[in-house]
């Protein structure tokens, strides 16, 4: 059984930090491209960032580019995302999600559609 867990939200003032992590088990960490989305209410999901197994492929979103880093940690089967001078508008729910590629793809993967696995959310809450 696939169990993916997010930890690391929270409430936190504009310009603050907060590192998002994601704990995955019940499958093969290596095979899977990982990426991190996120719901505001009344807003579609939207991919924020995601990461190839190598960590050579990443996608950030133009909103968060230059304030977020992804990371993950294949040995320990964990996702990170850092995320600085966090803004009132990032406030959502955030999401880890792991999408099966085969060996030697090498494309971005941001779509919801594309995901095999989803964690149950972490808040974050960006207050001004």
């Amino acid at each position: 059984q696939v169990q993916v867990v997010e930890s690391g939200g929270g409430l936190v003032q504009a310009g603050g930090s907060l590192t998002l992590s994601c704990t995955v088990s019940g499958l093969t960490f290596d095979d899977y491209y990982m990426g991190w989305f996120r719901q505001a209410p009344g807003k579609e999901r939207e991919a924020v960032s995601s990461i190839s197994w190598s960590g050579s492929v990443i996608y950030y979103a133009d909103s968060v580019k230059g304030r977020f880093t992804i990371s993950r940690d294949n040995a320990k089967n964990s996702l990170y995302l850092q995320m600085n001078t966090l803004k009132p508008e990032d406030t959502a729910m955030y999401y880890c999600a792991a999408a099966f590629r085969p060996a030697g793809t090498n494309m971005t993967v941001i779509s919801t559609s594309e995901y095999n696995y989803w964690g149950q959310g972490t808040q974050v809450t960006v207050s001004s």
